[in-house]
């Protein structure tokens, strides 16, 4: 039932397989850095949670899995769910509720249930997912604009009520930044495909903003030092009653990594010929997401666009997934000082990326000109996913799909 893939392919390992992951790993790692610590800072907590979430689920989905190729990390899927957590519940709700996660992801493994995942119907999957990169977008209007007024509510349409209220405080400068971050990212494929978009558009804005002195808030002025470091957790809260509150947004997270990280899998199957097992899958995330919090970090998943990443530059085993961990591990302790110095702006604007390309809009489109039932569930776990919530989006367009 439980038989990492690694285990199994390590004793035909090659030096020629070792040049082709050594090259993808470096690459994949350069790839993750900006993202896990746009989705830290998105989630609400610490930008380095996103870094150590980073290297202790990319190492143990890897060492542990059984697909060849997937990439474990932070999740964009899994911001929604983490920042209303870490709003209501603080950093140790975050890691309770992740290791609860973890520990279903487990049970999930145990009792077979990864192949009926891989069944999840495919509206259900749309609407979420899209209502997810809504909101993502959402929330990042307010630091690429450079809106600085305290007090912006949680609440989507709250959120844009109070943006159009203070419309006058839109900062140029920050604007600026925010654009020419956002058209390198979208148009730098046409210059290189080796280096990402996100990275080049990062780095320009940080040089744009310490070279010519540009008034913009950063990583730094928001959240002050960086811990380069892994942190033991601790439980001081830790009651039944907590456990008890935790249980449903566990469970949705349990629920999102099973389905990112299956779906995922099924798409690196079909562009390598390889075959995971779901159940071993599964409970490879599950060990990953119980050990990350406990040293810092937070909930995560495989992730589809670094697992392609990872297939397009030529990796062939799990050993690619475990030293793009290892590249992401050196840059947080020699180099992650370096991350104050990111304009929120930039970041903002990276993660407006990441929403578009997590808004399935064109599959959206589709399943609009399909049936009435895959349209009414389509849209009520769009809907109910931006004005409810996800713990209660996913249960109920499961219902309503079966």
């Amino acid at each position: 039932m439980f038989q990492p893939v690694l285990f199994s392919i390590i004793k035909k390992y090659k030096k020629q397989l070792f040049l082709s992951d050594l090259t993808s790993g470096l690459i994949v790692g350069i790839v993750a850095l900006p993202l896990a610590i746009a989705f830290s800072i998105a989630s609400g907590v610490p930008p380095e949670t996103g870094l150590i979430t980073a290297v202790v689920i990319g190492f143990m989905v890897s060492f542990f899995g059984r697909s060849r190729v997937q990439i474990g990390g932070p999740s964009g899927a899994l911001i929604v769910v983490i920042y209303g957590i870490m709003q209501q519940y603080g950093f140790e709700g975050v890691v309770i509720a992740s290791i609860m996660a973890g520990l279903m992801l487990i049970i999930l493994g145990l009792l077979r249930a990864g192949t009926i995942i891989q069944f999840m119907p495919y509206p259900i999957v749309v609407g979420f997912t899209s209502g997810i990169a809504l909101m993502i977008f959402t929330g990042q209007i307010q630091d690429f604009f450079g809106i600085d007024v305290p007090g912006a509510p949680s609440e989507p349409v709250n959120k844009w009520v109070f943006y159009f209220q203070n419309i006058s405080e839109v900062g140029l400068m920050a604007t600026s930044v925010g654009i020419t971050t956002l058209l390198i990212t979208l148009f730098w494929h046409k210059i290189s495909r080796k280096i990402p978009g996100s990275l080049v558009g990062i780095v320009t804005a940080t040089l744009l903003t310490l070279f010519l002195g540009l008034e913009v808030e950063t990583i730094g002025s928001r959240f002050g030092t960086f811990s380069a470091s892994f942190q033991l957790a601790g439980f001081s809260n830790l009651s039944i009653d907590l456990l008890q509150q935790l249980f449903v947004p566990a469970f949705t997270l349990a629920m999102l990594i099973s389905i990112e990280s299956l779906l995922s899998a099924i798409v690196a199957d079909g562009a390598t010929g390889y075959r995971h097992r779901p159940n071993t899958e599964l409970m490879a995330q599950g060990i990953a997401n119980i050990c990350a919090p406990l040293v810092g970090g937070m909930a995560g998943s495989g992730a589809l666009a670094k697992t392609m990443t990872n297939i397009r530059n030529g990796g062939k085993t799990p050993i690619a997934g475990i030293i793009h961990a290892i590249v992401i591990l050196l840059f947080m302790l020699f180099l992650g000082k370096l991350a104050m110095y990111i304009p929120l702006t930039a970041l903002a604007a990276v993660l407006i990326v990441v929403a578009y390309n997590m808004s399935e809009w064109r599959s959206f489109r589709s399943i609009l000109k399909s049936s009435h039932g895959e349209i009414a569930v389509l849209l009520t776990t769009f809907l109910l996913t931006i004005f409810i919530g996800l713990n209660f989006a996913l249960p109920f367009g499961i219902i309503l799909a079966m």
